[in-house]
């Protein structure tokens, strides 16, 4: 039987791909046993969809989050004001490929990002105020049946996974 893999931020493994050309590099013993035994299936989806490193930050504008992205009533902005959608879809079409071509049991992604947050991300005023929302990435996941965690939900994931294996 094939091994069964997660999806993962490649930030969180310590790839500097953020928007601020850092990592987010989480050392969890349980994320570097299943780095070792090749079960881990990194993506970017913002580099994915062909935005640079580093590059301007970006939220989601308008109400709905990744779902409303996803369905044209929202958009991807820059803190310069550059409509960023075309590439957060890209990038999150691009993820949900990965996902379904490596058989994917769950994913781990960044917290709070316009890409990957799957129970917060910011409101588009760039006040750094949290809302409830998915980004993009994680939207189209969701709406393919996958669940997803944040790296502060690690233990979660843990028991997730091990339920399925």
């Amino acid at each position: 039987m094939e091994k069964q893999k997660i999806l993962i931020s490649a930030c969180l493994l310590g790839e500097k791909v953020r928007y601020d050309g850092k990592d987010s590099f989480c050392q969890h013993p349980v994320l570097q046993q299943w780095q070792q035994e090749n079960r881990l299936v990194p993506v970017c989806p913002e580099m994915a969809g062909g935005l640079p490193t580093p590059r301007p930050a970006c939220q989601i504008l308008g109400l709905g989050g990744g779902d409303a992205v996803l369905q044209g009533k929202a958009q991807v902005i820059s803190s310069v004001g550059v409509d960023s959608t075309a590439s957060y879809l890209q990038g999150a079409h691009k993820a949900l490929q990965l996902a379904q071509t490596h058989s994917v049991v769950m994913a781990i992604l960044k917290a709070r990002s316009p890409s990957c947050g799957n129970n917060n991300i910011y409101d588009g005023s760039f006040s750094k105020k949290l809302i409830p929302g998915m980004g993009v990435t994680v939207a189209l996941l969701a709406q393919h049946g996958f669940t997803v965690f944040n790296e502060e939900q690690i233990e979660e994931a843990i028991l997730f996974f091990n339920a399925r294996s």
